[in-house]
């Protein structure tokens, strides 16, 4: 399994994807808002989204994870 990680703190803004989706490489997986821009996180792999571990409004901080994919 893999983490998809946030890259720098924030809220989150929108996540475009639910447990069971299949995400590829550079896909927008969630975006976040840090000072005033958004700030759109990608998926660095393949494989089907096992769980999604934060939802809009929540926030963030660097290296915490937002989405397992196997």
């Amino acid at each position: 399994m893999k983490e998809i990680t946030a890259s720098m703190a924030g809220t989150v803004l929108n996540v475009f994807v639910s447990a069971g989706n299949q995400v590829n490489p550079g896909q927008e997986v969630v975006m976040l808002e840090s000072m005033k821009m958004e700030i759109p996180i990608e998926s660095g792999t393949e494989g089907v989204v096992r769980e999604v571990k934060v939802g809009i409004g929540d926030f963030v901080n660097e290296g915490d994870v937002l989405l397992v994919v196997e």
